[in-house]
């Protein structure tokens, strides 16, 4: 259903309003690079400083830019399952093609507060979701089988895995089969991560580097390891100077070295320093994107 190369869409911003003509120029940009998907209004697309309002219309105009020519999987997290589900129907009367939901941070569920959560979302809104799961931001994890019990659920199809642990993919293809969509949430371990069950990678330098990205997705799910790993090998500078500060920062101001955007992010982040830009320079460089 989803795999490949997956932007967590930046959201651009001008001014401190949502840039929504850049927004639809670079929806255009990652069809022609052959990007597999697009995932508006996570984490790296400032979800946590975006309005409510700002949100739902980035939603709605990525899906309308994409015109059916991707799928579009919309950030819809909360640690409020109301909010969340709030977010969930939105994108779903849209047309979004699923919905992407964090496991909910701050205030700490247990297990069972996590399959209540997810449980009362797939019940409410007939939208695919995919789990996100991303401890070293929500403080909570979801485990292998607690997944495995949500995987039972028809439309609970799949994970976004920022553990960082790949051999929680084998754990996982065990809890929930192997039909289950396992995407890898980190750049550095993504070419690992499919070699251990997994299909894609919702990535943040895909954002910058779409083709290659989707170049090493498509080589590791024809098999041809080697291939991706010469691709790996062009991005992994690019991957580590990206994520030196907070990942945004860092893809932003490499796409604005390629006139794609501009850098600005919103308090409380800020812009990049200017030993992480020589970094990112570098990065850009070495890959091939940069002269």
């Amino acid at each position: 259903m989803f795999k490949g190369s997956m932007p967590a869409l930046v959201t651009p911003f001008k001014d401190g309003a949502v840039d929504m003509v850049t927004l639809k120029k670079l929806v255009d940009w990652h069809v022609d690079e052959g990007s597999h998907a697009l995932v508006p209004v996570g984490t790296t697309g400032e979800s946590p400083t975006l309005t409510h309002e700002e949100h739902m219309a980035v939603v709605e105009a990525v899906v309308e830019a994409s015109a059916g020519r991707l799928p579009i999987i919309a950030g819809a997290g909360s640690n409020n399952t109301a909010e969340s589900l709030r977010f969930m129907q939105h994108a779903k009367s849209v047309g979004a093609s699923a919905a992407l939901v964090v496991t909910p941070y701050y205030n700490k569920p247990t297990q069972a507060g996590l399959i209540a959560h997810f449980t009362t979302l797939h019940d409410a809104c007939e939208l695919p979701i995919i789990i996100y799961n991303i401890p070293g931001r929500s403080v909570v994890d979801m485990s292998p089988a607690t997944m495995g019990e949500l995987a039972k659920l028809p439309r609970i199809v799949g994970v976004k895995d920022a553990t960082g642990d790949l051999a929680r993919v084998c754990a996982q293809r065990i809890t929930c089969g192997t039909d289950f969509i396992q995407i890898s949430g980190e750049d550095a371990t993504a070419h690992g991560f499919n070699a251990q069950g997994g299909v894609g990678c919702i990535s943040v330098t895909a954002n910058v580097a779409p083709r290659l990205c989707s170049e090493l997705q498509e080589a590791t799910l024809a098999g041809d390891y080697a291939k991706a790993l010469t691709i790996q090998d062009r991005l992994m500078p690019l991957h580590s100077a990206i994520f030196k500060e907070p990942g945004v920062c860092g893809v932003k101001y490499a796409m604005s070295r390629l006139g794609l955007c501009g850098e600005e992010v919103r308090s409380p982040l800020v812009p990049l320093t200017d030993g992480t830009k020589e970094l990112v320079d570098h990065g850009l460089r070495h890959a091939g994107l940069l002269n």
